[in-house]
């Protein structure tokens, strides 16, 4: 099967306003037939990332407006919406910062998963994760459109749709089982223990400073380390801003953390009926870290523009294959990695086979990674 993927460029060559990025989105949700898709009434979710403070490059609040006003004109009823990656109040006002609210989208936004994250459902996922805690907004809507900032991300290589069904319409704990029903489910197939070597710590305290749950302290001037390993997401940022390696994390080899992101994108996509969820990738700011983590470097690439199809391994593939032909910006984590014209620029800044997400996506009949490419 050949799966039609709509490609919005983001170089503008007119001035004009359909020749725009938003004038072209609008023109690209138009050939996705919005209506073939979502009824009247339907109350339909659209899933973005809320971003987090310093974290400044997700889509653009203008963008998700111009999706919800298409679903509206269509009698569908949206909401934007997000799962809790830190206290829920907290991540409105995240949210709210970054111009994400409802007199700025027309939508109403909302948490999926509630104020602490624990507003869940458990859905059957597959070998590897047994079951996953799918937010209940997500679960019990009608449709979906999965607006993903595509972008590096330091445990899958390459973040777009797939991560953002996984990881992005999942919750980090569940009530009974906790974090293995969750996000940290996926990072860490096991038991995901947190290890400290002493002599590498410099006691910089970012990996105090940096986690969402304030989970960590040190005791006794810096010489006793300690986290709560109940309340721990497992979502491993203080592994991340280690700069000497004393955090250690025990996570899942590099192939099932993809697959399992495949999994959970299955087990997310099962609560829906056939054709009731769409996907944009928009390919802009393209960063070399995901939007979670408290900052934001400068795009390792240049603006593309935005992808649409109602298949999300065709989606994905097409993402990816943009990706690989564009070239590294100077000035970036791109050019600090030595990447050059013809570089696969996410394979060389995080060395991970982030395809094997794609490839598991489609073994498990997700969709088609052959897709005919349409410019708007």
């Amino acid at each position: 099967m050949v799966s039609k993927v709509f490609f919005a460029p983001a170089r503008v060559r007119k001035w004009r306003h359909e020749e725009s990025l938003p004038g072209r989105l609008q023109g690209l949700l138009q050939a996705l037939k919005l209506k073939e898709h979502f009824a009247q009434g339907d109350w339909v979710a659209v899933k973005t990332h809320f971003g987090s403070p310093g974290a400044h490059r997700v889509v653009r609040p203008f963008f998700l407006r111009v999706v919800v006003e298409a679903l509206k004109a269509v009698g569908a009823k949206p909401f934007v919406t997000d799962t809790v990656r830190i206290p829920g109040l907290q991540y409105l006002e995240v949210a709210n910062a970054q111009g994400i609210n409802h007199l700025s989208v027309g939508a109403p936004v909302v948490l999926a998963d509630g104020l602490w994250g624990r507003d869940n459902v458990l859905v059957r996922a597959g070998e590897l994760l047994g079951e996953v805690a799918v937010a209940s907004a997500i679960h019990d809507a009608q449709g979906m459109v999965v607006v993903s900032h595509v972008k590096g991300h330091i445990n899958a290589g390459y973040a777009g749709a797939i991560k953002n069904l996984a990881m992005g319409a999942v919750s980090a704990e569940h009530r009974s089982c906790g974090w293995r029903c969750g996000r940290g489910g996926m990072h860490s197939i096991g038991e995901g223990k947190l290890y400290w070597d002493q002599e590498r710590c410099q006691l910089c305290y970012q990996c105090e400073e940096v986690c969402p749950l304030e989970c960590i302290s040190f005791q006794e001037g810096g010489k006793l380390f300690y986290y709560n390993d109940e309340r721990c997401w497992r979502c491993g940022r203080c592994k991340r801003v280690c700069p000497q390696g004393a955090i250690q994390h025990q996570e899942a080899s590099e192939e099932d953390f993809l697959r399992a992101l495949a999994e959970a994108a299955q087990a997310v996509l099962s609560t829906f009926e056939p054709g009731k969820v769409l996907y944009l990738n928009f390919l802009t700011e393209i960063q070399p870290e995901c939007d979670c983590m408290p900052g934001a470097d400068v795009p390792v690439l240049q603006d593309l523009g935005v992808l649409g199809s109602a298949d999300p391994v065709a989606v994905e593939a097409a993402s990816m294959e943009l990706l690989r032909q564009a070239r590294p910006l100077p000035d970036s984590a791109a050019e600090e990695h030595g990447a050059g014209p013809g570089d696969d620029v996410l394979l060389r800044l995080h060395e991970k086979p982030y395809w094997v997400q794609l490839q598991e996506a489609e073994r498990l009949g997700l969709g088609s990674s052959r897709y005919e490419l349409i410019r708007i």
